[in-house]
């Protein structure tokens, strides 16, 4: 765990539970939004198939991800850290244009 206070400049245990806390309730909402928004589009596993099903859903959860992380961690008192984190995964996956 030090390793990683380190690595994310984290100066406490309560911090980095928050971080993680953060982390699972961005993930099981974005999973959560993503089946009602591929219904709404019209996007089903027998109207599509079931690859590009799956396909179209892990790359709409994406940007709700993006978009939740970061309100978690206003919601949660972090949202310098996420913020700094949304920056640099996204020029990490050649999207830091969409910064600027």
């Amino acid at each position: 765990m030090e390793k990683l206070k380190k690595r994310w400049n984290i100066e406490s245990n309560w911090q980095l539970t928050v971080i993680f806390i953060v982390f699972a309730v961005t993930g099981s909402t974005s999973a959560k939004f993503a089946g009602p928004l591929t219904d709404f589009i019209g996007l089903t596993p027998d109207s599509v198939g079931s690859w590009i099903y799956w396909i179209s859903r892990i790359l709409l959860i994406f940007p709700i991800y993006q978009v939740l992380l970061v309100f978690f961690g206003w919601l949660f008192g972090e949202f310098e850290f996420f913020w700094n984190f949304e920056k640099k995964m996204l020029k990490a996956i050649g999207l830091g244009f969409l910064l600027k």
